[in-house]
């Protein structure tokens, strides 16, 4: 009996042998290559099943999973709502692309752009709030809005140290933020900031541009996969090995910038950055990953593995 591809076998017939292998004189085929049974035929349930989880829960889903979908005949699928993120930035000298005078005492507002993009690509809708000025009553109503219920997120970058004009702590606590982490042991990013008010999580970011970035990888990201129920909200290093000597780690963990080399035996050599400095975009904008040195790591040598987080855009 004649069939087309995907369509039933009939019913006592238990192999398919395609045309190209089959001559035809009338009513009469004779088969050219050697068949056997089940040859061509896929069995009942062989992709998927009733009774099997096709996509779980805590899963990003990817084109290939809503092809899986369709075809498991759901017309939806329950996901999770965008984070929504109120993203803030402090500083008196701060002025936005183009709109400065060329002052000295003037810098370019850059944090807010990298880590809206960070926040975007992790799924959250993002509300820019502007720049505020070093003026505690003025963070405050900026803080008090931001906490008002409309966001599920508010991250800060700058005033998150202990100088004089720093007032991003002292605003959150007066606005009734639980901050449940004030500076950490990295770097860059010390001063970074964590709580929440109800259930408003709150993440203070340092001022300098790259640390700003960093902390925003390795903790804004996760926290917005988080928000969604991603099960492996990350990052997730990669193992490498080292391109040139390390000195000894001090007590912070080190996200340093530096760049990758694929050798010809396919492992991949991590190059630090000549130049660590947190102000410095330039070194950030050409790095390919964050070198990962855990907290007292003693001094690596040259082909020693190390761990790397490659930059995902």
């Amino acid at each position: 009996m004649r069939i087309f591809t995907g369509a039933v076998v009939p019913e006592g017939a238990d192999t398919v042998v395609i045309q190209e292998n089959v001559s035809r004189e009338g009513d009469t085929i004779t088969t050219t290559a050697p068949t056997a049974a089940l040859r061509n035929v896929r069995k009942r349930g062989c992709d998927f099943s009733e009774s099997t989880p096709g996509l779980l829960a805590g899963r990003r889903l990817t084109g290939r999973d809503i092809m899986l979908a369709a075809a498991m005949d759901h017309a939806t699928v329950p996901v999770a709502r965008r984070p929504r993120v109120a993203l803030l930035q402090t500083g008196d000298e701060l002025v936005l692309p183009g709109q400065g005078t060329g002052n000295d005492s003037e810098i370019v507002v850059s944090n807010a752009f990298g880590l809206a993009e960070l926040a975007r690509r992790a799924g959250a809708d993002v509300t820019d709030l502007g720049l505020i000025k070093d003026d505690l009553a003025a963070i405050r109503a900026v803080v008090a809005r931001a906490l008002s219920g409309e966001f599920d997120l508010v991250v800060s970058s700058g005033g998150a140290s202990v100088g004089d004009h720093d007032l991003m702590a002292p605003a959150l606590k007066a606005e009734g933020v639980d901050l449940s982490v004030h500076k950490i042991a990295l770097r860059p990013g010390k001063p970074l900031m964590f709580g929440h008010r109800g259930d408003v999580r709150v993440l203070g970011l340092p001022g300098n541009p790259v640390s700003s970035h960093v902390c925003g990888m390795i903790y804004l990201v996760p926290l917005i996969r988080a928000l969604q129920g991603d099960s492996r909200p990350g990052p997730v290093p990669v193992p490498a090995r080292l391109a040139a000597d390390l000195p000894p780690n001090d007590v912070r963990r080190d996200f340093m910038r530096a760049t990758l080399e694929r050798r010809a035996d396919g492992s991949i050599h991590a190059i630090p950055c000549a130049s660590q400095d947190s102000a410095m975009l330039s070194i950030l904008s050409a790095a390919d990953c964050l070198l990962v040195r855990p907290p007292f790591a003693p001094a690596g040598r040259v082909g020693d593995p190390c761990e790397i987080i490659p930059f995902e855009d």
